[in-house]
């Protein structure tokens, strides 16, 4: 059987005063969590150290300057694998993400370990322009994965089987920002890595400052699917052949 050992993956810049109850419903679960600082601010990281004293089951690792969100996960997976874990599970450190699905990923992961399981977003008070985006994105991702076992390539709910992951980690370049995300899950599924969802709630606060800068990241976006769409380009008669391996075996 699989080792299964897992642990959370909070990225966090500039989040603390959010993170603060989220560590605190955190610690009910009994998993040990490693938080990745992005280089944020004094008053942030100060407060950020009180609440890793506090809570003895969070390991900070605090990233010097601030590299962007897909990074901060990139350095995370890696310490998580360096420190034993096979499995870690990301959520964002806002509190937009339902804590209460975290026993549902962490099965569905026991029954499938060499699969990444990621969040289906039910939205409740979202933007309709983020709604728009997430369209268009998983519109792209459909053409450039052959399959529409994705419908939500963007939620940072997700929980990622280390051992298959570090190896593309390895081997190809993944995207460092907010792009991060869709890139990373169409390489894993080109490596033939398995994309399970879970439809969660996720609850936007509009008191939250973003991080997602509409004209930089919008295009950051945009060349990632022009970038992954002649990658599929490249690899379609593998992909073409694995889906009709998939359709015969169902």
């Amino acid at each position: 059987m699989t080792n299964h050992t897992p642990c959370l993956l909070v990225p966090i810049f500039n989040h603390s005063r959010e993170f603060a109850p989220v560590a605190a419903n955190l610690a009910e679960l009994g998993l040990p969590c490693l938080v990745v600082d992005d280089g944020s601010d004094a008053a942030n990281a100060e407060l950020l150290d009180e609440i890793v004293t506090r809570h003895r089951f969070i390991t900070l690792l605090r990233l010097p300057i601030n590299q962007g969100k897909g990074s901060a996960v990139c350095e995370g997976l890696r310490e998580a694998a360096r420190l034993g874990y096979s499995h870690a599970l990301q959520i964002d450190a806002d509190g937009q993400h339902n804590h209460q699905d975290i026993p549902l990923f962490l099965a569905m992961s026991q029954q499938h370990p060499r699969a990444v399981i990621s969040g289906n977003r039910i939205y409740i008070n979202a933007p309709k322009s983020r709604m728009y985006a997430r369209k268009l994105t998983d519109f792209w991702v459909c053409v450039n994965t052959l399959s529409r076992s994705i419908s939500d390539s963007m939620c940072g709910f997700r929980l990622y089987p280390l051992q298959e992951t570090l190896q593309l980690l390895n081997t190809s370049k993944i995207s460092r920002r907010m792009d991060f995300d869709s890139d990373i899950l169409v390489k894993l599924v080109w490596r033939g890595v398995r994309v399970i969802e879970i439809r969660t709630e996720v609850v936007y606060r509009p008191e939250i400052t973003s991080h997602f800068n509409v004209l930089n990241d919008n295009i950051a976006i945009s060349w990632m699917h022009t970038r992954l769409f002649f990658g599929m380009l490249v690899r379609l008669p593998k992909l073409l052949i694995r889906k009709l391996e998939w359709t015969q075996t169902r």
